[in-house]
């Protein structure tokens, strides 16, 4: 960790969730202890995800495991790309989406209009983790793309810890697509800023102030890193300090729990 940067300088948090506080449907072991102390610190956080699921999709689910989580501590990918999508392209521009409902309901809510084929010509796809992906879908993808549509991915992991173990994600789909249109997508979610900047502004502190939490050294560390975050990851998910030396990305501290690391804050007062 940086001499200089230890956590008694930490006045907000960026937390993933997928890998760091659950892994499937199961609360990660200590979550709970780490929002209490979290909240009895007086520091600021945001959960933040590349899943595109919406932040009430997840208040629910934390709520369902016991933690109370406002939508105003969650940020996902699905809002940040809808967002990202009125900001560069007008309203009605006709979409065709690889994702689950919830992406599909946050584009149709800023007024874009949602393709389910082949029936006009897409001026975007947007493409997000997919647990019901087909053949059809990535067939209709590649046609709309070759035909000139703007490939969108809402992030580029290419997979995500579940009970079963590591399975395809958003980035599998986008490398697919990528390889039969020769077309790289734009990336919306972590690595890039888009989340991180709108983290840092939800909970009001500098990119010196803050520290980003998770699990994957692509995404969460490299990501937290390129926005000027202290870095921290968890061995409870994707990433150790194996394939940390093994991909050259290093963290500013490496733990092995959420327990271990509320300990080592503890032991910094």
């Amino acid at each position: 960790m940086a001499a200089d940067r230890n956590l008694n300088g930490v006045r907000g948090l960026v937390v993933d969730i997928d890998g760091t506080l659950f892994r499937g449907p199961r609360l990660m072991p200590g979550a709970r202890e780490f929002f209490s102390f979290l909240e009895t610190r007086g520091i600021s956080y945001v959960v933040a995800t590349n899943n595109t699921r919406s932040g009430a999709t997840y208040s629910c689910r934390f709520r369902e495991a016991g933690i109370s989580l406002g939508e105003e501590h969650i940020l996902t990918c699905a809002g940040a790309t809808a967002d990202y999508l009125g900001k560069h392209h007008p309203k009605g521009a006709r979409v065709y989406v690889i994702g689950k409902e919830d992406l599909r309901e946050e584009i149709s809510a800023r007024g874009f209009t949602l393709l389910t084929g082949m029936e006009e010509p897409a001026d975007l796809v947007v493409v997000g983790g997919d647990f019901d992906l087909t053949y059809r879908k990535l067939k209709e993808a590649v046609l709309h793309i070759q035909g000139g549509a703007r490939l969108i991915g809402t992030n580029p992991d290419l997979l995500i810890p579940t009970e079963e173990g590591l399975i395809p994600e958003a980035g599998t789909t986008l490398a697919a697509l990528e390889a039969a249109t020769g077309i790289r997508p734009v990336i919306i979610g972590k690595p890039e800023h888009i989340l991180f900047d709108l983290a840092l502004d939800k909970m009001g502190v500098t990119p010196e102030e803050a520290a980003m939490l998770g699990d994957r050294l692509e995404t969460d560390i490299l990501g937290g890193r390129q926005a000027g975050l202290m870095t921290i990851l968890v061995e409870t998910g994707v990433d150790s300090r194996r394939t940390a030396a093994m991909k050259g990305i290093h963290p500013d501290l490496t733990v092995k729990s959420l327990r271990d690391l509320i300990a080592l804050w503890e032991e910094q007062k």
